[in-house]
C-alpha cells in the first residue's frame, strides 16, 4: 500500500473512532444504530431460569421470533433477579434497561389500580385463556394505565391455591395462620378468612416455611414447581384465590424503532405467547398438577357449600375495592362488569364478582 493510502486509511480509522467514541459518550450509539441491521432483544423476567415459564414459554417465544424473522431477530435472556427484583420489572422495561419484559402489576400497589381487576378470584386453568381475557379487558378498559410502554399482553395468571405445612379443609383452620401473599386482592382475601397475610419475596418462602416464619403461601401451581415449594408445603387447599395481574411490555422507544415487519412478528408471537408456544396452557396445567401430586402433595377439595362461604367473603373484598376506586373517580364497577363479561364468553367463572356487578 502506498504511503498516501496508508495515511488516508489511518485518518479514516481515527475519524471513525472519534465519532464512535463521541456517540457512545452521548448515548447515541444504542439500539437506534443497531436496528439498521439485525435486532437483538434484551428480554427480562423475574421468573427463575429453571422454571417452566422460562423453559416452556419465554425461551421458545424468543426462538420463534428468531425463526420467523429468518434469524434477523435474536435475543438475550435476563431471568430471575439478573436486572432487578421482581417489583422493579415494569420500570426495567419502561426505562430501557431491558427492551422487552414480563412484569407483575400487583407488586406495585396503587400504580395500576384498575388493572387489579385481572387478579380477582377466578377459575382459570391455563395462561392461554388468561391472556385472551386480559387482552380483551385491556382493550376495553385498561389502556390509560399503560401509556408509556407498548403493551403486548396482559393476564391475570391462573388460579392460586393455599399451599401449607398442615391441612386446611375449612375456614376455621385458617385462624392464626400466617400465609405469604402476592399482594393485591389476595392480601384482603387472606384477612377476610381469618389468617394473617405476609409479604416476602418468592425466593425467601422456602426457608420461611422451613423455619416457621410462615405457615403457607397463596400462589399458582407453576411457581410451586419453579421454587420447589412442594418440598415444604405438602398440602394444597383447592380454592381459587385468583392470582396477580401481570403481562408483557416493550420499551416504547425500542418499539418505535423496530422495522414494520418486525413489529408485526412481535405482535403475532407475543400477544398470546402461551398459545404460540404451548407453554403453561390448559394442557400443560394438567401435567403440572400431576407432577406436583407426584411429589407427595395432598390436594384438598373443599365441599361446594364451604367454598361458597369463602367466595362470599371475596365478593365483599371486591365491593370494598370498587367503592374505594369509585371515590377516586375511577370506573371500577364498570371494569369488573367488563372482566366478568369476558370471563363468561370463555366459560370462566369470576367467583369474586358480586351478583349486582355482573352487568355494566
Amino acid at each position: 500500500m502506498c504511503r498516501e493510502c496508508k495515511d488516508l486509511s489511518r485518518r479514516n480509522f481515527l475519524k471513525s473512532a472519534l465519532i464512535g467514541g463521541a456517540a457512545v459518550g452521548m448515548g447515541v450509539l444504542d439500539s437506534n444504530m443497531l436496528l439498521a441491521g439485525n435486532t437483538n432483544i434484551k428480554f427480562s423476567t423475574w421468573h427463575p431460569p429453571v422454571g417452566k415459564e422460562v423453559k416452556t414459554v419465554w425461551t421458545p417465544m424468543l426462538e420463534e421470533l428468531k425463526k420467523r424473522s429468518g434469524g434477523k431477530m435474536d435475543y438475550r435472556m435476563y431471568a430471575g433477579a439478573a436486572l432487578g427484583k421482581g417489583p422493579e420489572h415494569f420500570d426495567i422495561v419502561a426505562k430501557g434497561l431491558s427492551d422487552l419484559g414480563y412484569f407483575t402489576a400487583t407488586w406495585t400497589p396503587g400504580r395500576f389500580p384498575l388493572t387489579d381487576v385481572l387478579s380477582l378470584a377466578v377459575w382459570i386453568d391455563g395462561k392461554d385463556v388468561a391472556a385472551d381475557i386480559g387482552n380483551a379487558v385491556y382493550n376495553r378498559a385498561l389502556k390509560d394505565e399503560f401509556r408509556n410502554v407498548k403493551v403486548l399482553e396482559l393476564n391475570g395468571c391462573i388460579q392460586s391455591f393455599i399451599w401449607s405445612k398442615r391441612p386446611i379443609s375449612k375456614m376455621a383452620d385458617l385462624k392464626g395462620m400466617k400465609l405469604r401473599s402476592p399482594g393485591g386482592h389476595q392480601t384482603h382475601y387472606i384477612k377476610s378468612l381469618g389468617a394473617e397475610p405476609v409479604f416476602i419475596p418468592l425466593g425467601d418462602v422456602y426457608m420461611a416455611m422451613e423455619i416457621g416464619t410462615v405457615d403457607g403461601i397463596v400462589t399458582c401451581p407453576p411457581l410451586i414447581q419453579g421454587y420447589k415449594l412442594y418440598e415444604v408445603a405438602k398440602h394444597a387447599t383447592v380454592l381459587t384465590f385468583g392470582c396477580v395481574s401481570e403481562g408483557m411490555v416493550m420499551n416504547i422507544g425500542y418499539w418505535k424503532r423496530l422495522p414494520q415487519d418486525q413489529k408485526k412478528l412481535v405482535e403475532q408471537v407475543c400477544t398470546n405467547p402461551f398459545k404460540v408456544t404451548g407453554g403453561l396452557n390448559q394442557d400443560a396445567y394438567k401435567v403440572i398438577m400431576k407432577e406436583i401430586a407426584g411429589q407427595g402433595v395432598r390436594f384438598i377439595d373443599l365441599p361446594r357449600a364451604e367454598a361458597d362461604q369463602w367466595y362470599v367473603k371475596f365478593q365483599d373484598v371486591t365491593r370494598a375495592w370498587v367503592k374505594d376506586l369509585e371515590a377516586k373517580g375511577l370506573p371500577a364497577r364498570k371494569t369488573v362488569a367488563i372482566m366478568n363479561e369476558e370471563c363468561e364468553k370463555r366459560n370462566v367463572k369470576l367467583v369474586a364478582c358480586p351478583p349486582e356487578f355482573k352487568k355494566a
